[in-house]
């Protein structure tokens, strides 16, 4: 059976509507209005073999920041729903990806618990129509709303779009590890606690 979820959110600035399936191929759609987080968000499907659906639109003319947040909370949100009790994960992973100059690192534990410390810097105000200090933000979101412990280090680069990317390939690898079933835990819950 493949972990799917789903989450619809609506306010009145925003709507976005998010599937993911955990068991996929890589697979996308992604459709925010914003090039730049298209093309991460494809990344992010494409390396953690995730097939992925995200319809977004918003209140670009007055500024990107309400769309990039609840894109990154509706992510996060069908994440949390896919995983469900989280029975049988690996639930840690980590990743080191080098893009040409750039080089990331990215931690997570699925554990259940929302933390995010991103460490990213960029020289560019924007890459597109992005505004770079959203990229932080937008991680940040999915963290809060899929109840993951995120870490984000951007260790070096001197292309802003490499060092972003090089982030989110970093994150999709340290996915696909975290949510992998481990078939020596029999179904069991990843914590010596019985329950996350």
């Amino acid at each position: 059976m493949q972990r799917r979820g789903r989450y619809h959110r609506r306010t009145l600035e925003t709507q976005v509507a998010v599937e993911v399936n955990l068991d996929g191929e890589g697979r996308y759609q992604v459709r925010t209005g914003i090039g730049m987080l298209d093309h991460l968000l494809e990344q992010l499907a494409r390396h953690a073999l995730f097939d992925l659906v995200v319809e977004a639109s918003g209140d670009l003319e007055r500024e990107a920041h309400h769309l990039v947040e609840d894109v990154g909370l509706a992510l996060g949100h069908a994440l949390d729903e896919a995983l469900g009790e989280r029975r049988g994960i690996v639930r840690f992973g980590h990743a080191l990806v080098p893009m040409d100059d750039a080089l990331a690192l990215v931690a997570v534990d699925l554990g259940g618990r929302p933390w995010a410390h991103v460490k990213v810097a960029f020289r560019r105000e924007m890459l597109g129509s992005l505004p770079t200090e959203l990229i932080g933000h937008v991680l940040e979101a999915m963290a809060r709303g899929g109840r993951l412990n995120l870490h984000v280090r951007l260790l070096s680069g001197e292309n802003d779009h490499h060092r972003a990317e090089a982030v989110f390939k970093a994150l999709a690898l340290a996915l696909r590890q975290a949510t992998r079933h481990e078939p020596r835990l029999g179904g069991e819950v990843p914590t010596t606690k019985g329950s996350l």
